[in-house]
């Protein structure tokens, strides 16, 4: 049995990989899913994340859960804008975990920034709508009513209706950080990328561009929108269980 760390993506917490977690641990894993220090803070705690920061706590979550485990395998997952933690926290310590899933995620090759790398895709006008600048420009806060078209169109409604009151402000800090990833460290791990068909958030177009950057990604297609622990926990669940290290 193996280890699961789940990042989760900008504006959200821990909870939205609930339904995965139900279906790791029923298949006999263990799953931490934290929810990222700062998230949802005040001016002075948004300012304060950085994506340093952010990768050297997904590290360290890693690092203790492999400890827990007694140097089991450790699988570090990261949805959305969770991309660039797990990437950072992997070039932290490519010692505390053993596998790398980018779940329709920003898997962004060293020297770019997740702001820089919208201007290499394609307009996504009703996303970006959503969006608005908060405390002072320290963090940004999306629309709730308005976010499920974008973020979850296939995803059961009412789990969608339970998930979007719980967004949270997130800190614009990490997402300007330029990433600093080098071959021996992050690209030694091995890395699946979960691509989703119907995403409204970051297009199928994104991703693979994304995989085109940075290759040597086992890629997995899911029939899914941007929550596919959502839409599709059973085919994300099989997707984190087959990343295990010999699984």
């Amino acid at each position: 049995m193996a280890g699961f760390v789940l990042i989760h993506g900008s504006w959200h917490g821990g909870w939205c990989f609930d339904e995965v977690t139900r279906r790791l641990e029923a298949a006999g894993h263990t799953v931490v899913s934290p929810t990222l220090p700062g998230m949802g803070g005040d001016e002075a705690t948004l300012r304060a994340v950085t994506l340093e920061g952010w990768g050297a706590f997904a590290a360290e979550e890693c690092r203790k859960l492999k400890d827990r485990l007694g140097g089991a395998p450790v699988v570090l997952a990261g949805h959305s804008r969770g991309g660039i933690v797990i990437s950072t926290a992997a070039e932290t310590d490519p010692s505390a975990m053993d596998a790398l899933v980018y779940i329709c995620a920003m898997m962004l090759p060293s020297g770019m920034s997740r702001a820089e790398f919208k201007a290499h895709e394609e307009p996504t006008p009703d996303f970006d709508a959503l969006i608005a600048p908060i405390a002072g420009g320290a963090g940004t806060m999306v629309d709730a009513a308005r976010a499920a078209p974008v973020f979850a169109q296939l995803s059961p409604p009412d789990l969608v209706a339970a998930a979007l009151p719980r967004l949270l402000a997130e800190p614009h800090g990490p997402r300007s950080t330029k990433l600093h990833l080098t071959a021996e460290r992050w690209g030694s791990i091995p890395r699946t990328y979960v691509e989703t068909l119907h995403d409204r958030t970051i297009p199928i177009a994104s991703q693979r561009l994304m995989q085109h950057f940075s290759p040597g990604a086992k890629v997995v297609t899911l029939d899914a929108d941007h929550s596919p622990y959502l839409s599709t926990p059973d085919e994300l669940t099989a997707a984190l269980i087959a990343a295990i290290p010999g699984a």
